[in-house]
């Protein structure tokens, strides 16, 4: 149950005691948007709401123990180190309530409950809360890449391309950004946002291709509380959450009829209504979108909106394909072998001479994700700091390698010699998929759990 105030401070009570609940409720109203919990099975259900302070009790349902109050305590700082907790406890609980303390815990007051004692130290909490978000959001800003950066390349297709988005960064144009699966969409939607005036306002990612139609209204635009069975509370949507900053549709073409004519409208009026609602609420958004559709055949088809079409594509940006910018290649190798060799404490790995010749006859159908995906394997599997030939999955060899003799077969245990042939299977189906797990578990016969299970056992 919440008490409204979307503006308000958020904080998440847990107590069992229901006429402690009600006084807390009543003691901080107005001053936090309330969520309360009777149990701790109940708090953890409410932890997804990211609350800006927690209050809970130690002793808890359903063992009535402090260990309910500490696993809850314990689980709230796995989700977030730097969230903040107030823990309540009874007169003879004080050496429980410091030991919340040193679990992580901001502050503890003992019941009972005295009001100014408490508003005293949820102010502070909420102080200190407001304190570790500036300073997260320096930090996040002083290792932030400049706006290109993440643009690896220098031939001149990538050049053009850097150039286009350097004039267009700093207008509020709306861009319709175009290339093939892989090719980097999304990265150049952020480096859009990122050299723009906009920059420090939110950046909001939108796939539709992954939205089911039965859900995609109430995600763009929001939804009151009670517009459908379950919405228990009100909700803003992605166009509210990109308020002054940049809303960024990708797959824009997958959206269903209904969804494009009030797309339409949200960018003519700028303005929106939440389902259910009945008032339109003013967004201030620059709107990038994506596609790896022909948008003029899907209009010619009918199946989308001409209109929308239009006003989505403003000025349109052509991402080229790995196949036209090879010399993008090494650059681009380079990248991702210190990237991966970061990740998996494999420093020091460069490709040998005649790898990147074979990446080069390679025609990359899933582009620059595909090629990621394919560094990161051989970071992975390769023994040695210089990666050769030897290395490359199957489909990047010139020809299959012979099939081991006797004696070379003695020389490796019958299981890791399975398990090395079962790891190099995955990660070729893996690449030749381009990144897409599904897609490599539909080619190899395996269900969703299956390669779920496999990728989590070797790593990829």
């Amino acid at each position: 149950m919440t008490a409204g105030g979307e503006d308000l401070p958020r904080i998440l009570i847990v107590e069992d005691d229901p006429f402690l609940l009600e006084q807390l409720r009543f003691a901080l109203a107005g001053r936090f948007a309330i969520t309360g919990a009777r149990d701790a099975t109940e708090g953890r259900a409410h932890l997804g709401s990211e609350a800006d302070v927690y209050l809970f009790d130690l002793r808890l349902p359903p063992s009535q123990t402090v260990e309910e109050g500490f696993g809850l305590l314990r689980e709230v700082r796995r989700r977030d180190p730097d969230a903040t907790v107030v823990v309540m406890s009874g007169e003879t609980e004080r050496r429980e309530a410091l030991r919340a303390v040193e679990l992580g815990a901001f502050d503890f007051f003992r019941k009972p409950v005295d009001a100014a004692e408490l508003l005293v130290i949820l102010t502070r909490a909420l102080e200190r809360r407001r304190l570790v978000s500036e300073n997260r959001a320096l930090r996040i800003d002083a290792k932030a890449p400049g706006p290109f950066d993440r643009l690896v390349g220098g031939s001149p297709a990538m050049r053009g391309l850097l150039d286009e988005i350097r004039r267009l960064a700093p207008s509020d144009a709306t861009v319709l950004i175009v290339g093939e699966s892989g090719t980097g969409k999304e990265l150049v939607a952020h480096a859009i946002h990122d050299g723009s005036p906009r920059a420090k306002r939110p950046f909001v990612a939108v796939n539709a291709a992954a939205l089911p139609e039965t859900l995609a209204e109430t995600e763009l635009f929001g939804h009151e509380k009670g517009a459908f069975t379950g919405a228990v509370s009100s909700r803003p949507g992605r166009f509210e959450l990109a308020a002054g900053g940049t809303l960024f549709l990708d797959e824009v073409g997958t959206l269903s009829p209904a969804i494009q004519a009030k797309l339409l409208r949200a960018i003519e009026s700028r303005q929106i209504e939440r389902v259910g609602g009945q008032r339109t609420i003013p967004v201030d958004l620059r709107l990038l979108s994506a596609t790896n559709e022909d948008l003029d055949s899907a209009v010619a088809r009918g199946s989308f909106r001409e209109d929308l079409y239009y006003r989505i594509n403003t000025v349109p940006i052509r991402i080229p394909p790995l196949r036209e910018r090879l010399e993008d290649l090494a650059p681009l190798s380079e990248h991702f072998l210190a990237k991966f060799g970061e990740r998996h404490r494999r420093p020091g790995r460069r490709l040998a001479a005649g790898v990147l010749e074979r990446l080069r006859q390679h025609p990359w159908r899933g582009n620059v994700r595909e090629l990621e995906h394919v560094i990161e394997m051989l970071v992975l599997f390769s023994d040695q700091e210089e990666i050769g030939p030897e290395d490359l999955p199957r489909v990047l060899r010139d020809r299959v390698a012979p099939a081991p003799g006797p004696a070379a077969a003695g020389a490796l245990p019958f299981a890791k010699a399975v398990e090395e042939f079962e790891r190099r299977l995955l990660a070729e189906a893996i690449v030749q998929a381009g990144g897409v797990k599904a897609e490599a578990a539909r080619r190899l016969g395996l269900d969703g759990n299956q390669i779920k299970y496999l990728c989590r056992k070797y790593g990829l």
